[in-house]
């Protein structure tokens, strides 16, 4: 028998129960309780610490405690933050992650604290995990849709898209290849398309540099996908750092780079090739010695360029870049001087400014009206390194520019030609379909320049910075000069007696110097806070409604007017960024007092801006329109915490008014707006408001490719074949922001619909879902479904962020998998609210739901234009549209989910 000798084995002892260690249950049970109190007096820093030994103690405790635990952390964070200890505010997430390493909520708010921080890849990671925990997760999810703007801009979709741009490089690159350039360079290769052009035309040794990590990585997969992985070396850093032999092992023939923006150097091109000239690339031919062979020598593409510009006339330019009203809500804007954007080349520009914006202007509400016509202001050769280094220290050029066309001087339009080679060129003009903006650098002054046919620009150009700067600087008609950048409006006309034009030209540009005792004092806003500043609409209805208001809380208060003066109405204004409305109020105040002695008015009004510019401005204004200084305060004065904005104005004190900021300027809700509603109302007395007391969300159905190409990639064919759309998609936000939805290349396929209405007053009527029916009025392929506010300060006064002069912009819902439609087919949209933040799903309906009339068509846009801002829909008809609702239960549907998040961001317009 086998192993008969063997004992037997013995039975299983029972495992004992762990003994009951009376001291550290003990320890547990009194720090739980001490974390507990400290939670309840707000010691936050106190809390964290007795939750952290509870739960490293006791791990048992960790589901029971969990909530706590997060309100805890989340607290002190915003504490340490406050505080400025950064490091020990991440060392407190990476305690709480070593806790909870799957709880989405605080990868979540981790990740939020990163993007803050400025650590965009690292947040990105972070709200990537809390999606694969809970792909559901809202905040998650809008946070990564914020991050990835900014991981990878959206001007990569257009560029990608753009075949014609991809196309004309890959034949400028395989030339070169093929000609004997075998060694190449990429600099900035974001996906490596055009690394991977140079390998497909044969180059025997392709590196690439990107300095973005998540370009980066995205290079690597892409590369890997389309099987050059090991054939392509990606660099993650920045050219200039790249050294011989460590990064790469020799000076290569041919360098490709594409690191031009809509004014040629912004991307920091000429400090590229010059650090390329001296460290990486072979030493280029010299036209004095014999050819040598492409291999011994170096080249750039692209070759070099050519830049263009003219002087144009454009109100949407105008109205974001100075201030072009004298009076707004009531208000004299005169004893304020100049107010003017950040974007200037004058001579006392500092840093707070910068050279030029960007527009295209094709796409810009209004059109724009071309002066001069196109002028050639500056050629650069990118395979002259001498002329490269140059540049910079060029005397200024000096040009003089015939006006042809009658109008109003509000900006120079600026484009290139990029040369790629001999054969091979890029334009960005206005008319071009490109997918590069152009340069604007506009025209700042007190008043309007107008000019008409025979006057003369005189224009510098220079490359101060390596940045392209152009600036007019006079206007010459009939042998005068009007010198812009001294100019306070009137007739101040030089006279300039040389005759011949060189000689004149110089004379005027000598003789421009700044008055030394100068002009009022020059006042900076963001361009969008002009574009608001501008917005007579805007502010003549707030007046209104604010007057309306006032004027009804002043009779129902009654009593007789003592000299002490009435009791004052307080009203709060807590718009984000530059804002008049609480001046508005104040000034509404003096009129209400009328009869009072004490000369103060019956309005107390309380601004939050925060800038110090900000406030001077508002003092400024007070002064000149008469309100006492005790009648307009800065609330985040009067505040210990500037998150707390919305509390009483005193102790014993309610609101009669507050006023939100909504919208913001991208044409996103903005974050947290129902939650400050909310608190705002507790804030009241009786019969106060909240402005805006509603908004309605209208949308349409539109097909429009321009969207499709500037939301995602669209297959193999505009990358030349590359397997790049599938790896730079997921970077896809399914949400076009900054929409100028007036000028959109697109086909209606509906009529406007309501489609959501947020009630700011009441909860009660608020609902966190809806579906609307929406009937298709012409074929074609639903891409997108922009959208649109009407905010209904009160039941008679409103405005709309889809006007001529809003400040605001639109914004779309872009589906990813078009649906197909005929005239009279049934799209369902589904819109849902959650924390500010709406979901849009859209739905063909192949059986016909039952309709239902809307019960006020007319709500459809803004028709009356006495009290709304117009809210014209261009080929829109309001009359006869009908909102149709889906049954309960109904046919077979296809689906093209596609969620629209409010995600909170800094939203900046793309530049390209």
């Amino acid at each position: 028998m086998p192993n008969a000798t063997t004992r037997p084995k013995r039975s299983r002892r029972s495992r004992r129960a762990p003994r009951e260690d009376s001291a550290r249950n003990e320890l547990v049970s009194r720090s739980l309780e001490s974390a507990q109190q400290c939670l309840y007096n707000q010691d936050y820093g106190t809390a964290y610490v007795h939750y952290l030994l509870v739960l490293n103690l006791e791990p048992l405790l960790k589901d029971f405690a969990k909530e706590s635990f997060r309100f805890t952390l989340f607290k002190w964070a915003e504490e340490l933050d406050s505080l400025g200890r950064i490091q020990d505010l991440f060392d407190c997430y990476e305690q709480a992650l070593e806790l909870f390493p799957v709880d989405e909520v605080i990868l979540n708010s981790m990740g939020e604290h990163l993007f803050r921080m400025g650590f965009r890849d690292e947040a990105a990671g972070h709200f990537h995990k809390a999606l694969k925990l809970r792909p559901d997760f809202p905040e998650a999810k809008e946070n990564f849709y914020r991050v990835a703007n900014w991981l990878v801009e959206r001007w990569h979709f257009l560029m990608l898209n753009d075949r014609g741009r991809n196309y004309k490089y890959q034949l400028a690159i395989q030339k070169a290849v093929r000609g004997g350039c075998s060694t190449v360079l990429d600099i900035g290769a974001g996906t490596g398309i055009l690394g991977m052009c140079a390998k497909k035309a044969g180059a025997a040794e392709v590196y690439a540099c990107e300095l973005s990590k998540t370009m980066y990585e995205l290079a690597c997969e892409v590369v890997a996908a389309n099987d050059m992985e090991g054939r392509i070396k990606i660099l993650h850093m920045k050219s200039l750092e790249m050294e011989i032999p460590k990064d790469i092992p020799k000076r290569v023939s041919l360098v490709v780079t594409e690191t031009v923006d809509a004014g040629l150097f912004g991307e920091g091109i000429i400090e590229t090739l010059i650090h390329a000239w001296n460290h990486l690339l072979l030493p280029p031919q010299n036209s004095q010695d014999p050819p040598a062979s492409p291999s011994e020598t170096g080249r750039v593409i692209p070759a070099g360029a050519t830049v263009f510009g003219m002087a144009v006339q454009c109100q949407e330019i105008r109205r974001h870049h100075r201030l072009c009203v004298s009076a707004v809500g009531g208000l004299d804007l005169e004893a304020v001087g100049e107010i003017h954007s950040p974007v200037s080349c004058s001579a006392d520009a500092d840093d707070s400014t910068e050279p030029y914006t960007t527009e295209r202007l094709s796409r810009l509400p209004g059109g724009y009206t071309p002066l001069t016509s196109p002028f050639r202001a500056l050629d650069i050769d990118f395979n002259d390194p001498q002329e490269l280094e140059g540049l910079c220290s060029r005397e200024v050029s000096r040009l003089s520019l015939t006006v042809t066309q009658e109008g109003v001087l509000d900006a120079l339009a600026v484009w290139f030609q990029l040369h790629l080679d001999e054969e091979n060129s890029l334009s960005t003009a206005p008319q071009e379909k490109t997918c590069w903006e152009q340069a604007i650098y506009p025209i700042q002054g007190p008043q309007d320049c107008a000019v008409k046919p025979g006057d003369r620009l005189l224009v510098e150009v220079s490359c101060k910075d390596a940045y392209l700067r152009l600036c007019c600087v006079a206007v010459v008609r009939d042998g005068c000069v009007l010198r812009l950048d001294s100019w306070e409006g009137g007739d101040v006309w030089g006279s300039d007696s040389a005759s011949n034009p060189e000689v004149e030209l110089c004379s005027a540009l000598a003789g421009l110097q700044t008055d030394p005792d100068g002009p009022l004092e020059a006042f900076m806003l963001e361009c969008s806070e002009l574009a608001l500043l501008n917005n007579t609409h805007y502010h003549q209805n707030f007046q209104a409604a604010l007057n309306k208001l006032l004027t009804r809380l002043k009779e129902t208060r009654g009593g007789p007017v003592t000299a002490e003066g009435p009791e004052p109405l307080y009203v709060l204004d807590v718009s984000e960024g530059f804002s008049l409305i609480s001046l508005i109020a104040a000034h509404l105040g003096l009129h209400l007092a009328a009869g009072s002695e004490s000369g103060c008015g019956l309005v107390r009004a309380y601004s939050s801006v925060e800038k110090e510019q900000h406030q001077t401005i508002l003092r400024l204004l007070a002064q000149g329109n008469g309100v006492p200084v005790e009648a307009l305060e800065f609330w985040l004065n009067h505040v210990e915490d500037d998150s707390a904005v919305l509390q009483r104005p005193t102790t014993e004190k309610l609101w009669s008014a507050i006023v939100l900021d909504c919208v913001e300027t991208c044409g996103l809700l903005r974050q947290k707006l129902m939650e400050k509603a909310t608190l705002g109302r507790c804030l009241l007395e009786d019969g106060g408001r909240i402005f805006p007391e509603r908004i309605v969300i209208y949308g349409l159905l539109v097909e429009s490719d321009m969207l499709l190409q500037e939301s995602a990639v669209q297959g193999r064919e505009p990358t030349l074949g590359f397997n790049i759309a599938p790896f730079i998609n997921q970077f896809t936000v399914p949400i076009h922001v900054f929409l100028d939805l007036s000028t959109l290349e697109c086909t209606y396929l509906s009529e406007p619909a309501e489609l959501f209405t947020l009630d700011l007053m009441n909860t009660h009527n608020n609902y966190p879902a809806r579906e609307i029916m929406v009937r298709v009025t012409a074929s074609g392929r639903v891409t997108a479904v922009p959208f649109w506010y009407q905010i209904h300060l009160d039941e008679e006064w409103s405005v709309s962020t889809f006007s001529q002069e809003s400040h605001w912009k639109q914004a779309a819902v872009v589906l990813q998998d078009p649906l197909c439609v005929v005239a009279g087919d049934t799209v369902r949209l589904t819109v849902q609210l959650h924390k500010s933040s709406l979901t849009i799903s859209a739905t063909k309906e192949q059986d016909a739901p039952v309709a239902m009339e809307a019960s006020r068509a007319e709500d459809v846009v803004a028709m009356d234009t006495a009290k709304e801002e117009g809210a014209a829909v261009p080929a829109a008809k309001v009359e006869g549209a009908t909102l149709t609702y889906s049954p309960t239960t109904g046919g077979a549907a296809v689906t093209e989910s596609c969620r629209l998040e409010g995600f909170f961001m800094d939203s900046m317009p793309p530049n390209t």
